[in-house]
């Protein structure tokens, strides 16, 4: 067996033991931590998790240098009425690259996590989070949810990896309970995604009964009817929306902020939102024969990336405004899928993970030395805190696309990808699919530029304003993952002229033409408005930079509220009616039953219930009564 043959079943082993041991540590008693217990709780899963990212390295390696098609290995695990479900993996080059990046920005989050959850810069700071071996058991068990996503030869083991990922975000969301906030949360991050993975789980059956196979690879050379195919991936797409924060299912993940900094890294770099588009990439021949579905995806993701961009700009919470830019920035994926390109969506994927990961980290940088989220509260801080703003600087230009930093490469691939779509009607879906994402994408742009700027402004320059009396840079344990993470938001997109990285995503040769400035010249446009209007206003309120729109932008043209007044209120109003209806009917007949049972056995109760000299002359009366009856009627007795 080779090498990849060997590693390819560790990839999701290694953080999943982590888990397990994790589970089993007990936790630390509050108020008074154990030193042994908590450094041990630190160290099993940063050791674990190097032990993946190793892994993940060694497979890539493997893979990247003879590039060749997938390797499989497939086991029967358990028959359903003939159908087959396997255990196995299918890994080529561009999996075992999102594997490194998924196994990277995990192994960040837990070294981060031991200073951040340790001091979280409140009045309890110094103490130690006394649920931090199940937290870091969980953040493993996501991990390795992830990955088994990733590696996952067979369907229904990408759907157990699926829905493991929607029980840790639960989780996690919801860890710091003293936020009133999380719980609530939490479940919604859970029902909505929920919602988007029935769809996702009757698209698996559809396509596994009419292969008469789980395996990936069975699905895919599959011939199916095209009613068939477009139902399927239709249905494939509602728990992509979910998990990926697309419109309309995007409601969740602004509020899902409310759980620690490090787990909103996770969540938006390297899981949970990237599993979507990865789950399309994987099955992607599927939806190049379905070009309804790649049109209903195209207006999904142009919808998306602007209501994600226009919706950052007015937010003064700096988690938000990062919440929202991965809203828009899983657009750009998606766009690229649309009109054609897994390639690029895998690009921008991997360029994503890295910065947005960095941007979650430093703001957590901020976050643990002002003591608050808002940056109405931040402000001066370029001064005190040089480390995190040049890292911040390095993770905002790579999201807005200054180059030459990843997401200039990354989201310029995007773009390139879709005019050619539009001018030359080369995407499966239609030119109209490309001239939608292509204007879209960029308008969002300038938009992008925008709000990166102002979010840099605001956070790191003028006056300070910080409620903290002397912010500065964080602990180490903070400080190198964020230095890490630094390198590959600025380098990683000059990997495009490395022909093995272009040959493992599929990636076109670089070239750049007039159109190609284009978006650097919205870029410099949006960033210039947002310069412009910061040195009228400072403080940058957005009721001043947006004016009448600030409303609309700022509860996200009020989707939320749509939402809640369409399908919340409604089903919570069924549930209060079959309630009551189960009550009164229901119930009711039964316990209406019991009581006249009980009622009727009472009056008969009664009714022979009489003292004895009564009942013996009842007694004698039916004597009477029964002899008369013999004389008269000359009855024998």
């Amino acid at each position: 067996m080779s090498a990849v043959g060997v590693l390819g079943p560790l990839l999701p082993a290694v953080p999943f033991g982590a888990a397990l041991v994790g589970l089993l540590l007990p936790p630390s008693p509050r108020g008074r931590p154990d030193g042994t217990a908590v450094a041990r709780s630190r160290a099993v899963p940063v050791a674990f998790g190097v032990g993946a990212a190793a892994v993940a390295l060694a497979v890539a390696i493997a893979l990247l240098a003879v590039v060749t098609g997938p390797v499989e290995t497939s086991t029967r695990w358990v028959d359903f009425g003939g159908l087959t479900v396997t255990l196995g993996f299918r890994l080529d080059p561009a999996a075992a690259l999102v594997a490194v990046a998924v196994a990277a920005v995990a192994l960040a989050v837990q070294v981060y996590s031991v200073a951040y959850l340790d001091r979280s810069g409140t009045a309890d700071a110094g103490d130690v989070d006394h649920r931090y071996a199940p937290y870091a058991a969980q953040v493993s068990l996501f991990t390795a949810a992830m990955l088994l996503v990733v590696v996952s030869g067979d369907l229904i083991m990408l759907l157990v990896g699926w829905e493991v990922m929607g029980i840790c975000s639960y989780l996690l969301i919801a860890h710091d309970r003293r936020l009133p906030e999380a719980p609530a949360a939490a479940m919604k991050a859970f029902l909505v995604t929920r919602v988007g993975d029935v769809g996702f789980l009757l698209g698996i059956a559809l396509l596994g009964l009419g292969a008469g196979s789980f395996r990936i690879a069975d699905v895919l050379a599959h011939d199916y009817p095209t009613g068939t195919l477009t139902a399927a991936c239709l249905l494939l797409l509602t728990g992509v929306a979910g998990k990926s924060a697309q419109f309309p299912l995007h409601t969740w993940l602004p509020d899902a902020m409310a759980g620690p900094t490090p787990i909103s890294a996770l969540i938006h770099a390297a899981t949970m939102v990237a599993a979507g588009v990865y789950a399309v990439t994987r099955l992607y021949p599927l939806f190049e024969r379905a070009p309804a579905a790649l049109a209903v995806l195209g207006v999904m993701a142009a919808v998306t990336l602007l209501l994600g961009a226009f919706a950052a700009t007015a937010q003064d919470d700096i988690k938000r405004v990062l919440a929202w830019s991965t809203v828009s920035q899983i657009g750009y994926m998606a766009g690229a899928l649309a009109v054609g390109s897994p390639a690029a969506a895998l690009f921008h994927l991997l360029s994503h993970a890295a910065f947005k990961a960095l941007l979650f980290l430093a703001a957590g940088c901020v976050i643990h030395a002002v003591g608050s989220t808002l940056m109405s509260a931040m402000g001066g801080l370029r001064r005190t805190m040089p480390v995190t703003f040049w890292c911040t600087a390095i993770g905002l230009g790579a999201l807005a696309g200054v180059p030459p930093l990843s997401g200039f490469w990354s989201k310029d691939g995007v773009l390139v990808v879709a005019q050619e779509a539009a001018r030359h009607g080369s995407g499966p879906a239609g030119a109209w699919v490309g001239w939608l994402v292509w204007l879209a994408g960029l308008l969002g742009v300038a938009v992008t530029a925008w709000y990166a700027t102002r979010l840099l402004l605001r956070t790191f320059f003028g006056a300070d304003r910080s409620p903290a009396a002397h912010p500065h840079d964080p602990p180490a344990a903070m400080r190198w993952p964020v230095l890490l993470l630094a390198v590959p938001s600025a380098l990683l997109g000059l990997a495009v002229f490395a022909a093995p990285f272009r040959a493992a995503l599929g990636l076109a040769d670089v070239h750049v033409d007039a159109l190609v400035l284009l978006p650097v010249a919205l870029l410099l446009a949006g960033a210039g408005l947002a310069g412009w209007q910061w040195r009228r206003d400072p403080a940058g309120d957005p009721a001043v930079a947006l004016g009448p729109l600030r409303p609309a932008f700022a509860r996200a043209f009020w989707l939320d509220e749509v939402q809640h007044a369409l399908v919340v209120r409604p089903v919570a109003a069924l549930g209060r009616a079959a309630r009551r209806g189960d009550e009164a009917v229901v119930d009711g007949a039964v316990e209406g039953t019991g009581r006249g049972a009980v009622a009727l056995g009472a009056r008969l109760g009664a009714a022979h219930r009489a003292g004895l000299p009564r009942a013996a002359t009842a007694v004698l009366a039916g004597a009477v009564l029964i002899g008369l009856a013999v004389v008269v009627f000359g009855v024998a007795p």
